[in-house]
């Protein structure tokens, strides 16, 4: 199962609406005789490609997979007739995939032509690399990482409206590794307007288009912001109201000529954005600010883990805070950990909030 979750990662940042899986056959003899990785939507899933590795060599052999094999046919055939033809005798699955197209039903056909099924080996990595499908699954969003850079004494810049360097080079190439996992980034219109950002990856390859996203609500945004260079590297998507681009036409319809998805969202919450953006079946998004947006994020409970780089340095009380004010629910981090990257220190886990 080791060696099938590590498959798994290689899809990362790319299969989306689809999890990442992994899967390898291995023989009565513990000779492992195919690998496979589902690495993008539409294309062949992970167990059939450790199949087709495998060939007459998976009669009689045991497949594993970090994922419950489908049942239904999508954008490609049903793997649990694939496994059956291919005479695999033991099916051992990290986890039952909570889709509802699945959930359950492609353990039920093994079972029925008598391969025998065992699920749980696993489950906890698997569900680890699967956050971003089972939050979209359960909860009709995207899975949010809030990501922020901060100074010793939690100020995000020296001053609201500017934009301030803080953390080092070891920093910022880790910050692009996340990019390159993430269906998403997103920010506010006031970091668009104080950093004007390209919001791209760098340094590192990502394979797919970032979508960028702007919360801008009252349309504030510049025709000739930097991020509209760049569209070749993933779509610019703005989440603004209905009153916004009706009362603002002439900056609305200039936004578009530069390349803008305009997307009016009803419901004036953190949620109702998210859900806008789950509807275009992007479902990672790394949050980077600015303070009105983290704030709103977390006020309405929807930041499932966090990333915080600490700066070595103290900006003071002019600086602008990392939230716009007190916090309004007590929360922790599940399964912290803590990295120095070069003079600076990356805090991050999994947000838990007491019932």
């Amino acid at each position: 199962m080791r060696r099938a979750l590590t498959h798994a990662r290689r899809g990362l940042g790319r299969t989306a609406p689809n999890p990442v899986v992994g899967a390898c056959v291995v023989t009565g003899d513990g000779i492992v005789v195919g690998d496979g990785a589902h690495e993008r939507a539409g294309e062949p899933h992970a167990e059939v490609f450790a199949l087709e590795e495998a060939g007459p060599r998976a009669r009689g052999a045991t497949l594993y997979c970090t994922l419950e094999p489908c049942a239904h046919t999508g954008r490609t055939g049903p793997c649990a007739d694939r496994i059956i033809a291919a005479g695999i005798r033991r099916v051992v699955a990290a986890m039952e995939d909570p889709h509802p197209l699945v959930s359950g039903r492609g353990f039920a056909a093994l079972r029925r032509h008598g391969v025998q099924v065992d699920v749980g080996a696993g489950r906890e990595p698997s569900i680890r690399l699967n956050q971003p499908c089972l939050t979209a699954v359960r909860e009709g969003r995207p899975f949010v990482i809030l990501k922020a850079a901060t100074s010793l004494d939690g100020r995000l810049a020296a001053a609201e409206g500017t934009r301030t360097l803080l953390t080092s080079a070891p920093a910022a190439w880790h910050a692009h590794e996340q990019r390159a996992q993430v269906d998403a980034v997103a920010i506010g219109s006031a970091t668009l307007l104080a950093d004007d950002p390209l919001l791209t990856v760098r340094h590192v390859y990502r394979e797919r288009p970032l979508a960028r996203v702007i919360f801008d609500r009252r349309l504030r945004a510049a025709p000739d912001a930097r991020v509209f260079s760049t569209l070749s590297a993933g779509p610019v998507i703005i989440l603004t109201s209905e009153a916004a681009i009706r009362t603002q036409r002439v900056r609305a319809e200039a936004l578009q000529r530069a390349g803008a998805t305009l997307e009016a969202v009803d419901e004036p919450t953190m949620i109702g954005a998210l859900q806008a953006l789950a509807r275009r079946d992007l479902q990672s998004v790394l949050l980077e600010g600015g303070t009105a947006v983290h704030q709103a994020a977390w006020d309405e409970g929807v930041v499932d883990y966090m990333q915080l780089y600490v700066a070595p340095a103290a900006l003071g009380p002019a600086g602008l805070p990392l939230a716009a004010g007190p916090a309004s629910a007590v929360a922790s981090l599940v399964e912290p950990c803590i990295r120095v990257l070069g003079p600076d220190v990356l805090i991050e886990g999994y947000v838990h909030r007491p019932h």
